[in-house]
C-alpha cells in the first residue's frame, strides 16, 4: 500500500526516485514531492480526501486490483496496525513524505498451531477447554500445541492449575 501510494502520488516533475529501505525493525519509503496544494497535512494523515498525483497510473492500480479503493491508503495502513504494538509514522515536508512502517512480527506457525492460535485473543484470556471447543481436535491434541506455543513465547499462560488460562 505505501509503496502503491508512493508511485500514484509522487511529483513527477521533481528528479529523484522513490526510496524503500528495509531494515529489521522497520520498513521506510519515502516518494519526492510534498503534498499537493490545498491539501493539510491533517487532512492526508486522517486519509479522508485523496488528490492522485498521477490519476491515470491510479485508475490502473485501482482496475488491477493494486489499489481497494482510491484514497483510502492512509487508513488502511494505519488499519493494519491496529492490534500491533507499534503503529506506523508519517512525516511529511514540503519535498517529500515518508511512510515508516514497523515491521510485524511474523509468526511461523504448523496449520494445527494456526488454528490454536486464532481461538485465543490478546485480552481475555481462554482456558484451554474453551480453546478446545473452539478447534477441530481433542483436549490432549489442544494442550500439546498449548505449551508448544508458550515455550515459543507466542502464548502468555495466566493462573495456574485448574485455573490456568491462556492468551496471546
Amino acid at each position: 500500500e505505501a509503496v502503491a501510494n508512493a508511485l500514484m502520488h509522487r511529483a513527477w516533475d521533481v528528479n529523484a526516485q522513490i526510496r524503500v529501505l528495509m531494515f529489521d525493525d522497520r520498513i521506510e519509503v519515502t516518494s519526492p514531492g510534498g503534498l499537493p496544494v490545498g491539501l493539510s497535512e491533517e487532512e492526508y494523515l486522517k486519509g479522508n480526501v485523496s488528490v492522485l498525483g498521477n490519476p491515470i497510473l491510479g485508475n490502473i492500480f485501482y482496475r488491477l486490483h493494486l489499489v481497494e479503493i482510491l484514497g483510502t491508503g492512509i487508513r488502511r495502513i494505519r488499519e493494519s496496525y491496529r492490534d500491533s504494538a507499534n503503529n506506523p509514522e508519517f512525516e511529511v515536508s514540503e519535498n517529500s513524505i515518508k511512510v515508516t512502517l514497523p515491521v510485524m512480527n511474523v509468526l511461523k506457525l504448523s496449520e494445527d498451531e494456526e488454528l490454536v492460535y486464532k481461538a485465543l485473543s490478546k485480552t481475555m484470556p481462554r482456558s484451554s477447554g474453551e480453546i478446545t471447543e473452539a478447534v477441530p481436535f481433542g483436549k490432549s491434541k489442544t494442550t500439546t500445541i498449548l505449551k508448544k506455543l508458550v515455550k515459543n513465547n507466542y502464548v502468555t499462560v495466566v493462573g495456574r492449575g485448574r485455573g490456568t488460562k491462556y492468551k496471546l
